[in-house]
């Protein structure tokens, strides 16, 4: 491998043409081995490695890490049935599919595999809600997420061959879960089984307008969405930085949170769908193949982890031994940190 000299020189090589970008006005990455005897970070437009930023989808991992918890606490199995905590209201007609009723055979293993079939309520079919709150600052319940879903209905059967759908859907039925095995409000359950342990101190999940939510960018405009936020929840509504995503996500792929062993059984992966490029997806992580075509399958090696939609990014390169997180906080262009990620990967030798 090149000398850490050498290597950081390349990073703030790329990190630098990345920002020149008329679509970047604030951004920042951080970069770790995982004895931290390499350490790299550069911000730009102000922003450093304690700024608070929305990390959206990134999210994801945080509640993925509480199922594996609650897996391992012996509170819940992957194989237990979606129907057995919700009552009547969420259950009835949540999944039909061609006439065909499977709401009862939905299992949590099909939301953290992103294989349920549910459509991204979010982002997807008219009158979308990711419009609305580029639009403006915008509140919706978990009721209103799932019955947009019913709605727009699914797309296929659950568990239907190499299928894969990513849809925030099944993670805010996954937070919904985490709840009511706990008994707890999901910010609590966050603070109990990764906050706390973890010693994060800035990493919150905001509950209301006296929590401190940083705007985003989209595209030239700067948006305040703290109702939009919060709104979010489970599927995406953390705020973090830096410094202490990096530690989170060294605890999540280092077995510090729970068993690594779990992995085993998580890196079975699925194209998502076309829309959202090269990403493939595990049990309740991304997974980027280094050898694609925007690498024109040169690379070898694979990042996994987890992007969000402003810009976000918590990703471990195994091949390297990096953790790269961080942020671009353009909303208008959800790809910018899988390239930045998959520059970095390449050209470090």
């Amino acid at each position: 491998m090149q000398t850490a000299k050498n290597m950081s020189d390349k990073i703030t090589k790329i990190f630098d043409s990345i920002t020149k970008s008329k679509k970047v006005h604030e951004a920042n990455i951080y970069i770790e081995n995982t004895s931290g005897n390499f350490t790299y970070n550069r911000g730009y437009g102000g922003k450093d490695l304690n700024s608070p930023f929305v990390i959206a989808s990134v999210t994801k991992l945080f509640t993925t890490a509480c199922v594996l918890i609650l897996k391992e606490q012996g509170l819940l199995s992957l194989s237990n049935k979606v129907s057995g905590y919700f009552d009547e209201n969420v259950m009835k007609s949540l999944h039909v599919y061609k006439r065909k009723d499977y709401s009862d055979k939905l299992t949590i293993s099909d939301l953290l595999f992103q294989v349920s079939g549910f459509p991204n309520a979010l982002e997807e079919g008219r009158g979308k809600i990711i419009d609305d709150i580029i639009r403006e600052d915008v509140s919706f319940t978990f009721e209103d997420i799932i019955a947009r879903s019913k709605k727009l209905g699914p797309l296929f059967a659950p568990r239907s061959g190499r299928k894969c759908h990513y849809s925030d859907v099944n993670f805010e039925l996954l937070g919904e879960i985490c709840r009511k095995i706990t008994g707890l409000a999901l910010n609590e359950v966050y603070k109990k089984y990764i906050f706390t342990p973890l010693g994060l101190e800035c990493t919150y999940l905001p509950v209301s307008a006296n929590d401190f939510i940083p705007n985003f960018y989209y595209k030239d405009k700067s948006l305040a969405r703290p109702k939009s936020v919060i709104s979010c929840n489970a599927s995406g509504g953390c705020v973090s930085n830096s410094y202490e995503l990096m530690k989170f996500i060294k605890a999540f792929f280092g077995g510090k949170l729970f068993s690594a062993d779990i992995f085993k059984e998580l890196s079975v992966y699925r194209k998502v769908q076309f829309s959202m490029g090269p990403i493939y997806y595990g049990g309740g992580y991304m997974q980027i193949p280094m050898g694609g075509w925007l690498t024109l399958f040169m690379g070898s090696g694979e990042l996994i982890g987890h992007s969000g939609s402003t810009g976000s990014f918590a990703f471990y390169y195994p091949l390297k031994d990096l953790y790269m997180v961080g942020d671009t906080n353009q909303l208008a262009s959800p790809g910018l940190p899988i390239r930045l990620m998959l520059k970095i990967a390449m050209g470090i030798k």
